[in-house]
């Protein structure tokens, strides 16, 4: 008897795999206890449309992530700040780095995606890394510059 398999089972396979058991197994013990379904020709072909869209899903991800990747790689983002005796006053965060993309040029980064070699205390160019996929790496310049005196 063929099922499909409905969660993880030790020694037999993982949740979504269909497997050849035998007749007393699938139906005594994996059905009742919902670990397995029988695997009918209408169950096989809505897990595989399942899976053709999660595979969609995921192929316009990494597009959209590569997208990204190419408006970010090697631009340099230019951020003011309040500063003195060569020291910014408090630092420059993620979230202040996602939020100016967003604003200045309409990118919508999640802050958790950005990485930073060391916090942004000093004015001067930054390094920032964007691990928008795995794979995917966008590297782009954080530069500093001290926020004009207001009179």
């Amino acid at each position: 008897m063929k099922v499909l398999l409905l969660q993880d089972v030790k020694g037999l396979g993982r949740a979504g795999q269909v497997v050849e058991v035998s007749d007393g197994y699938g139906r005594n013990y994996l059905v009742p206890r919902g670990l397995a379904a029988e695997a009918t020709p209408a169950l096989l072909n809505e897990v595989r449309q399942k899976e053709a869209k999660k595979e969609r899903q995921r192929q316009k991800e990494r597009e959209e992530a590569l997208a990204l990747k190419a408006a970010l790689e090697g631009k340099t983002l230019t951020l003011a700040a309040k500063s003195g005796g060569g020291k910014l006053f408090g630092s420059i965060t993620n979230r202040d780095i996602a939020e100016a993309l967003q604003r200045e040029w309409g990118l919508r980064v999640e802050k958790k995606l950005l990485s930073l070699e060391h916090p942004i205390k000093t004015p001067g160019a930054h390094p920032v890394t964007a691990h928008l996929l795995p794979g995917v790496e966008a590297r782009f310049t954080v530069l500093v510059v001290p926020e004009e005196a207001k009179p």
